[in-house]
């Protein structure tokens, strides 16, 4: 039987589809939560927002009891840090995939978007007052586009622009973005973690064959 020749790239791809796929199948909460959860389409209890199996409520610490007054704040910080992470997550398989912008980044240092290395190395061949324009971004959404002091995690622009009018449903879906945003906050530390212990990209792991750095 002849062989068949895969290159880095389409490995790569292929390795991307499959960890695309096989997290929406994963994360997804395996049953619904009780109807409690959720009595009006503005009204849900975050208190059973993410409670899935077989964990249940996990709380080692117990601050449900001893400081329940933190927990709207703890669940929004929660909240915010995973859709966070899902950027970041998308973001990094993009770069590594070498998609990037078209032109220059910084034409006064003649350097283009793709000069700047994958992985986190490429932190650092960013410009200074390119550094200085991402802090200024962050602080306009955290202070007045999509303020932390909204606990809620509301900010208007629904489901891909679409409100979800079935509390069912909301319920579902704040599940699903709770769960996928854990997943995401876990893949990133990893790949970090990866990085830092191989001296590789998550490209260059896929391409070499080091997915795992044991």
């Amino acid at each position: 039987v002849p062989s068949v020749l895969i290159s880095p790239t389409t490995k790569m791809k292929l390795a991307i589809a499959a960890i695309l796929a096989g997290t929406a199948a994963a994360f997804t909460p395996a049953a619904q939560q009780s109807s409690r959860a959720s009595t009006s389409v503005a009204m849900v209890n975050e208190l059973e927002l993410g409670v899935t199996e077989p964990l249940g409520v996990f709380d080692p610490l117990g601050w449900l009891e001893s400081e329940p007054q933190a927990f709207e704040r703890r669940r929004a910080v929660e909240r915010k840090h995973g859709r966070i992470a899902m950027m970041a997550v998308v973001g990094n398989i993009v770069h590594n995939n070498h998609i990037v912008f078209d032109g220059y980044l910084s034409p006064s240092q003649n350097l283009k978007f793709s000069d700047i290395p994958t992985g986190f190395a490429g932190l650092f061949a960013v410009p200074v007052p390119g550094l200085i324009q991402i802090l200024h971004a962050m602080a306009l959404i955290e202070l007045a586009w999509w303020p932390a002091s909204q606990y809620d995690g509301d900010y208007g622009v629904g489901y891909f622009g679409a409100n979800i009018e079935d509390p069912a449903e909301k319920v579902r879906k704040l599940n699903v973005e709770l769960n996928n945003g854990r997943a995401a906050m876990l893949g990133i530390f990893g790949n970090m973690v990866a990085e830092g212990q191989t001296g590789q990209t998550m490209y260059e792991q896929y391409a070499s064959g080091h997915v795992l750095p044991f």
